[in-house]
């Protein structure tokens, strides 16, 4: 609506900076949509950041409003009708100063000099009285201006609230939802068992076993290796990514954050706290 409405007014280029809320909804909807709807946390994120959008909009529309209704008229009387008068006063000035010689040379110039300086000031201060006088006169249209000013502000604050009322009934419903359903409870993932050979039974895995879980592709454990606990996404060059599970070859330790390793052979740096050690490094 706020959008169709600035179309029609040739407004539609806003107000040309963005507003906090602005900035405040688009970081909202960015990490509600990250964290998804496997929480409640991340759609309500959501929804209060449409609502910050929406009052984004509510507010570049009062900042044009008021633009348009009550600094524009303003800065044009300042520009037109105060600046006129400015120069009626200074040509008064000026022709009041020469009277005021030319009355001192009275007899020494001509009556008819004097008679024609005399009118000019008259002339000049007229113009002046009436340029002041009519700027006065005309001052109810600068009480309209500032009752547009506040009616702007009126409208911005009754289309906020409602906007605001409207996400705290969806939050509340959101918080009696999640109220009456059961508590989930945590259900850990199979652990990995080290089992020791006995007699000539042995496994191929040198006795490592994950209950429950076949054991991953990845890396002979007769080397340097680790096995993930989580997933890893890459996010910068020379990273190595990998599922949870995987496991990896180590060859070499970067420092005590970071690791060097192999698998499907593709190289690359990974964190050490999302990798367990099987097989370490040789020091």
């Amino acid at each position: 609506m706020i959008n169709t409405m600035s179309k029609i007014r040739g407004q539609e280029k806003g107000p040309g900076y963005p507003q906090a809320e602005a900035l405040l909804a688009e970081a909202m909807l960015k990490f509600g949509r990250e964290l998804g709807d496997d929480c409640n946390f991340g759609p309500a994120l959501g929804e209060v950041g449409e609502a910050m959008r929406e009052l984004s909009e509510v507010k570049d529309s009062l900042d044009m409003e008021v633009k348009q209704n009550f600094i524009d008229p303003l800065q044009n009387l300042h520009d037109k009708d105060l600046r006129e008068i400015q120069h009626h006063l200074k040509k008064l000035e000026g022709r009041r100063l020469d009277f005021d010689y030319k009355k001192k040379r009275q007899g020494k110039i001509p009556d008819e000099e004097l008679r024609q300086a005399l009118e000019k000031f008259d002339e000049s201060k007229e113009i002046a009285e009436s340029s002041m006088f009519n700027l006065l006169e005309m001052d109810i249209e600068q009480v309209s201006q500032l009752s547009a000013l506040v009616q702007a502000q009126l409208e911005y604050h009754k289309q906020a609230v409602q906007i605001l009322q409207q996400v705290t009934v969806r939050l509340e419903e959101r918080i009696r939802q999640a109220s009456s359903q059961p508590r989930r409870e945590y259900q850990p993932k199979p652990r990995m068992s080290l089992e020791f050979p006995s007699g000539d039974s042995t496994q191929p895995n040198g006795g490592l076993s994950h209950m429950g879980t076949p054991k991953p592709a990845g890396a002979p454990m007769d080397q340097p290796c680790c096995r993930a606990l989580y997933d890893f996404e890459p996010e910068n060059e020379g990273e190595l990514g990998f599922k949870e599970g995987d496991i990896i070859t180590l060859t070499n330790q970067i420092d005590e954050n970071w690791y060097e390793g192999m698998l499907h052979g593709q190289s690359g740096f990974f964190p050490i706290n999302y990798v367990e050690i099987l097989v370490a490094l040789p020091r």
